[in-house]
């Protein structure tokens, strides 16, 4: 073109160079740099607190105390040319309060308050306009429009100034109105007569129909109840507060299992509140003996997490050992139970998985009652239990409700579709490449015939088969809803019969792959069947250098693998490696009435769960017995 001639380019340089140009009025465009201590931006930074700031701070305490008693003196000066004694008492009382501040003043304990750099370390304070500063500079009101601030009135002979504080979003808005406002503000103002020490046990006691309130004397504990939906009730000349239980914010109602889905059984599955999970298992487990103890993860943002099992069944070393890794956790956020799995398991860079992991209550229950232990977190509808086996992972929630013949096949044949979607393409591989005489040399030749006008060598044909399916089965997870599993299936008749019409791989290698491919959908658990495809590809390239011989070397080193693993403290493969009693419900399941002990590598305080003879109506009666 004309204009692109190398003197028009001349020109233009020339023109931008020489003439005058107006500033762009276009904003700059934005690069994050890195951060420097001390730079501002245009939302408020946290300023560590030093000499400075803190003596600052202490003055403007002075100040504020300064301010209220002025103000009392003034109304003090006012009252006495009266006779108003309602108002007199009410000075008093406000007196009384001035005095109780005064004592947070003490130069002593004002420096060693002002000086503490966490916030939620900080005692609460007599006055409510103290307690309000220091709940607006934790939660950043300025810019944060969550928190919400409610000042009233609680009336009565002498009223009480009373401040609440909650979290828009998290509570129950109705529950405030009607169960902590609506009290406290509307009732017969004659008979209220709250005064003293006590004036926050009567109000709990006398005023307050909430299921759970709770006493708090400093921000830490008041934080931590705001952040879980909690409301805080502050009563001007009190240094505590009240945590109400005013919980409401959505979750996700109980639904159908998605995963683990079952003909027979129980159709629920856990949601992402960890409450509404635990009342899961509470309810089908309705004992005394099942506890809950819930602790809280994250230095930053903590999550709850909660443990259950059965006190008079599960080992108490074991639940020590999991609330010693849980409780020493460092870090600042606990996303997903994932994560936390990475930071409590035996061994993290193995892909095996370590702990059963299920999205329904039933299969918690059964694990509880023989001794395990279920760890929940907060936002994640999911359990895991521990410890688990290898076999484990092998059962299904519904593998009891079947008669015994059923659920042992079932069984067997996930055992034996994991072994095929390992090593099957590497066992196809060994003999093409090594070992042809270990077939017939009808089904050689077949096989030789149909790759006749293939380019590619074997290991090329399994390579991009298995690059082809695994995209698609990523593919189908991250397409939503039904679509995902339509283009899954049509998209893999479609490939495979397109790739042999071009001749790019063989149909031998079509159907090795499918067969692979469905085998590895008959593993129950998603972790170890998402592992047994990271190991196809090991044992592939074994094939592909050692034939038949790489495939035993590799089952031998994953055989010592599997057998120096453990899983809080029991061994992996228990009870094969060490041998242990095996009892009926391993691989092969026997009767329920003929489980009468439990798992012998959870080494349990109670090993007995039925008698011996557990149908006491096959015994005849004495009845019976007579002649």
């Amino acid at each position: 073109m004309v204009q692109d001639n190398l003197v028009f380019k001349a020109y233009r340089y020339l023109k931008d160079l020489l003439v005058y140009k107006p500033p762009s009025r276009t904003a700059h465009r934005f690069v994050l740099g890195e951060y420097k201590e001390g730079e501002k931006g245009d939302a408020p930074s946290v300023v560590p607190p030093n000499g400075l700031t803190s003596s600052k701070e202490e003055l403007e305490a002075l100040i504020r105390y300064g301010n209220r008693l002025a103000t009392v003196m003034e109304e003090a000066q006012e009252l006495l040319s009266k006779s108003d004694q309602a108002a007199k008492a009410d000075l008093a009382a406000q007196l009384k309060i001035l005095e109780k501040q005064q004592t947070e003043l003490e130069p002593v304990l004002l420096a060693y308050d002002t000086n503490k750099g966490d916030l939620k370390k900080r005692e609460l304070s007599f006055s409510i306009e103290e307690n309000e500063k220091i709940i607006k500079q934790l939660y950043f009101v300025e810019i944060n429009k969550d928190i919400v601030i409610r000042h009233f009135i609680i009336p009565g002979v002498q009223p009480i100034k009373a401040m609440l504080v909650f979290m828009d979003g998290m509570i129950d808005k109705e529950l405030i109105n009607l169960a902590v406002l609506q009290p406290l503000m509307i009732l017969d103002k004659e008979k209220l007569a709250l005064q003293g020490d006590n004036l926050l046990k009567q109000l709990i006691s006398l005023f307050l129909p909430s299921n759970q309130a709770q006493e708090v004397d400093n921000f830490g504990k008041v934080a931590a109840g705001l952040n879980t939906g909690d409301t805080a009730l502050f009563l001007e000349g009190i240094n505590q507060a009240v945590l109400i239980e005013t919980k409401g914010y959505e979750h996700r109602s109980v639904g159908k299992p998605e995963i683990e889905q079952s003909v027979r059984g129980s159709q629920v599955a856990f949601s992402e509140a960890l409450r509404v999970n635990t009342g899961l298992i509470r309810t089908m487990m309705p004992s005394n003996d099942l506890v809950t103890e819930i602790f809280e993860i994250g230095e930053r943002i903590p999550t709850k997490c909660a443990i259950m099992y059965l006190k008079s069944v599960a080992n108490p070393k074991l639940i020590g050992e999991i609330k010693r890794r849980i409780l020493n956790i460092k870090t600042d956020y606990i996303s997903d139970m994932g994560v936390l799995e990475q930071f409590i398991e035996d061994h993290p860079s193995i892909a095996l998985p370590q702990m059963l992991s299920t999205e329904r209550p039933d299969r918690t229950v059964a694990a509880l009652s023989e001794g395990r232990v279920a760890i929940l977190l907060n936002g994640t509808p999911f359990a895991h239990v521990v410890p688990v086996s290898f076999f484990t992972f092998f059962h299904s929630a519904e593998d009891f409700s079947l008669k015994v013949p059923i659920g042992s096949v079932t069984r067997l044949l996930r055992l034996i579709g994991t072994l095929l979607a390992v090593i099957l393409p590497a066992v196809y591989l060994s003999i093409v490449y090594f070992h042809p005489e270990a077939l017939p040399t009808e089904m050689i030749l077949a096989i030789a015939g149909a790759r006749e006008r293939v380019p590619f060598p074997s290991v090329g044909e399994l390579l991009l088969m298995e690059f082809a399916f695994e995209l698609i089965r990523e593919a189908g997870l991250r397409i939503p809803g039904l679509l995902g599993s339509t283009i899954g299936i049509v998209g893999a008749i479609i490939l495979g019969q397109a790739a042999v019409s071009a001749n790019l791989v063989s149909p031998v290698t079509v159907v090795v792959i499918a067969l692979t491919g469905l085998a590895s959908f008959t593993i129950p658990d998603y972790r170890l069947a998402a592992a047994g495809r990271l190991l196809r590809f090991v044992f592939i390239a074994l094939a592909y250098m050692l034939g038949l011989v790489g495939v035993a070397l590799g089952l031998l080193v994953l055989t010592a693998v599997l057998t120096s693993m453990k899983s809080f403290g029991v061994p992996y493969m228990v009870p094969i490696a060490p041998k242990t009693m095996a009892g009926l419900d391993v691989i092969i399941r026997g009767p329920v009435f003929r489980q009468e002990m439990r798992p012998d590598g959870l080494n349990t305080q109670d090993n007995r769960r039925q008698p011996h003879i557990s149908r006491q109506w096959t015994i005849k009666s004495e009845e019976e017995n007579k002649p």
